[in-house]
């Protein structure tokens, strides 16, 4: 765990937040900082395998469900759990990974923010949009002089008006093993999504370049009760680029959820 507010013995709901590809726990800075959430919840942001802070392991580390669910998990356990959980882009993927193998406990909810849940050529639950087509596989090689101007495009695609060029760097510093590890792996989850019995909410931006929407409304339609917000003039970044928005829905939804697991 990297980014923490609040006491593991806390009464707090927890929220736990995974970020994406090639990034960190830092992605969740502003819900960390946010009074709107940080006095009312106890907050934990993850640093996946390979990304941040976390050890970085070699190439054949990435394409197992179980290793990332395994990850989450010992990442609940120490938060405290229940908590509601929420996946951003690739975080969505690891999300479902974790339902896939250990189900729907320790959760009291879930939140899919830009999210993927599938991976593979022709799954429509990770569909992406032109500025990662436009990216790959260029972005994935270790060749820097190869990578960057491909990152530099996904970046400039990740929200509709600035700002995502300072992810740059933070991707770059991912190493390129890791960058690509995480594509080397084909995973279906209809029948995953299908069998979700907490609540669920699917934030996602309808000017995402980066995720296509069409993703986010295949989850909302395979998740019993799943809630939808649709973001218009919002790109892949809805937790930065609408934060106030963000972050109030975060805050209502996990203080439902909390409602029912203490009925």
């Amino acid at each position: 765990m990297e980014g923490v507010h609040g006491e593991p013995a806390s009464p707090a709901p927890v929220i736990v937040f995974v970020h994406g590809w090639a990034q960190s726990a830092d992605a969740w800075e502003l819900q960390l900082s946010d009074p709107r959430l940080a006095e009312h919840f106890r907050l934990v942001a993850m640093d996946l395998r390979g990304h941040g802070r976390s050890d970085v392991p070699g190439a054949d580390a990435y394409g197992d469900s179980r290793v990332w669910a395994d990850d989450l998990a010992a990442v609940l356990e120490l938060a405290g759990a229940p908590a509601v959980v929420v996946g951003w882009s690739y975080g969505g993927l690891v999300v479902t990974d974790y339902v896939r193998v250990h189900g729907t406990a320790n959760l009291a909810g879930i939140v899919y923010a830009g999210a993927i849940t599938e991976l593979g050529r022709d799954q429509p639950g990770g569909v992406v949009g032109p500025a990662m087509r436009n990216a790959l596989p260029d972005a994935l090689s270790a060749d820097d002089e190869v990578a960057r101007p491909a990152v530099r495009r996904l970046c400039g695609g990740m929200t509709v008006g600035s700002g995502g060029e300072a992810f740059v760097d933070d991707i770059l510093a991912v190493p390129a093993h890791v960058r690509a590890g995480l594509f080397r792996r084909t995973v279906s989850s209809a029948g995953v999504l299908g069998g979700i019995d907490v609540p669920t909410l699917v934030v996602h931006g309808e000017r995402d370049a980066v995720v296509d929407i069409t993703a986010a409304e295949y989850v909302a339609g395979k998740i019993p009760g799943a809630r939808t917000r649709w973001l218009p003039g919002v790109g892949h970044l809805p937790f930065a680029e609408e934060v106030r928005t963000f972050d109030e829905e975060l805050a209502a939804f996990t203080r439902d959820a909390y409602r029912k697991v203490n009925r």
